[in-house]
C-alpha cells in the first residue's frame, strides 16, 4: 500500500486548506484511513480518522467544527478540509491506512497502530 500527501502550504490565519492522500497498491482490505499531524518538538497527534466506506468520521476535539474529513473511493483519495485554520494546527500532516478497527477506538487513534503512511506534508498557518 502506497500513499502520496499533498495540498499543505502557508495560509493565514483564519483561512481554509485541503489536504489530499492518494492510496494506491493492495487498498482492498483497508478499513480505516487517519490523518495525523506531528508539530516540531511534539509528538505525533491524531487528528481525523474516516473509514473506507466513508460512513464513519471521528475527530480530535481540537478540530472538531473546523476540519472535515471525506474520501472519493472512485479516485481512492482522502481529503482533509481545513477551515478557521489557526497558528496552532501548524504541523506536517500525515495520512495513514490501516486494516481493521472503528474510527474511534483506541487503536485507530494510535499512530503506532498504522502499517502504512504517506511522506507529510507541511501545514503553516501564520497569525
Amino acid at each position: 500500500v502506497q500513499l502520496q500527501a499533498s495540498g499543505g502550504g502557508l495560509v493565514q490565519a483564519g483561512g481554509s486548506l485541503r489536504l489530499s492522500c492518494v492510496v494506491s497498491g493492495s487498498i482492498f482490505d483497508i478499513n480505516v484511513m487517519g490523518w495525523f499531524r506531528q508539530a516540531p518538538g511534539k509528538e505525533r497527534e491524531h487528528v481525523a480518522t474516516i473509514t473506507w466506506s466513508g460512513r464513519a468520521t471521528y475527530y480530535t476535539d481540537s478540530v472538531k467544527g473546523r476540519f472535515t474529513c471525506s474520501i472519493d473511493n472512485a479516485r481512492n483519495t482522502v481529503y482533509l478540509q481545513m477551515n478557521s485554520l489557526e497558528p496552532e494546527d501548524t504541523a506536517i500532516y500525515y495520512c495513514a491506512a490501516r486494516y481493521g478497527g472503528l474510527v474511534a477506538s483506541t487503536t485507530a487513534l494510535n499512530p503506532s497502530k498504522y502499517p502504512y503512511w504517506g511522506q507529510g506534508t507541511l501545514v503553516t498557518v501564520s497569525s
